[in-house]
């Protein structure tokens, strides 16, 4: 097994005012040549926007979009007609394809957004765009993997253009937990969004993360204390 660490503190780092953002890979002016990508994993930002602030429009084309929102609010609007707000519980996909503009905003005038903003690379190029968001339980995530983007839309899941898996769970102390791959040429990225596990005889805490490759079977996962993780399932070969 071959392993990645990505520390929290070792994250690149934006801070705009309005924005405050880590980065685990390169991206805008953080520039890492070891960490431009994880496989299809292009990108995992770390996003806070203070309130009646966020993104203007800007171009995006060929690439696999997901935003989690983890507190507050997101609106959403595009070049395709799209309007809406993504609250807590809600995920947003957007297929880039071949070329879409969009902004988000917080539409909040008194609290923040938090969310992840995840890219992944596509398996088909020039795609037409598209756009989807639901709503998953959180009942769902308690001690079990959740499963929220796939291929193929799997159990209620979104799905992308690529042969990725995208879950989400909610473990208590003192579990062993596993993870089984779906292709064992595949790597699989985990991120500690909240509390403490060990893994591949490292001990990670919040937001933390490693890249595993070379798997031999499934994964183990210690909790060491309750966590919420984020793992995600992606080909290396891209």
């Amino acid at each position: 097994m071959a392993i990645v660490l990505y520390r929290s503190e070792s994250r690149g780092t934006a801070d705009h005012g309005w924005l405050k953002s880590r980065h685990t890979f390169s991206f805008a002016n953080y520039y890492c040549p070891s960490r431009l990508n994880f496989g299809a994993l292009r990108v995992l930002n770390d996003d806070y926007v203070e309130p009646k602030m966020g993104f203007g429009t800007h171009p995006h084309d060929n690439m696999e979009i997901i935003s989690i929102v983890l507190d507050g609010q997101l609106e959403h609007k595009d070049s395709m007609g799209t309007g809406s707000i993504i609250k807590k519980g809600e995920v947003q996909v957007m297929s880039a394809g071949s070329g879409v503009t969009h902004s988000e905003f917080n539409p909040s005038s008194e609290e923040p957004v938090r969310f992840f903003q995840i890219w992944l690379f596509p398996n088909k190029k020039n795609v037409t765009p598209r756009y989807d968001q639901a709503y998953f339980d959180p009942a769902d995530l308690q001690n079990n993997w959740q499963l929220i983007i796939s291929p193929d839309g799997a159990n209620d899941s979104m799905w992308i253009h690529q042969d990725a898996w995208l879950f989400r769970g909610n473990f208590e102390a003192g579990q062993l937990i596993n993870y089984q791959p779906k292709n064992p040429e595949n790597g699989v990225f985990l991120m500690v969004i909240e509390g403490e596990i060990e893994v591949a005889g490292h001990v990670l805490s919040r937001r933390d993360a490693v890249g595993l490759t070379e798997l031999d079977g499934k994964l183990p996962i210690q909790i060491e204390k309750e966590s919420q993780l984020l793992l995600m399932e992606v080909p290396m070969a891209i």
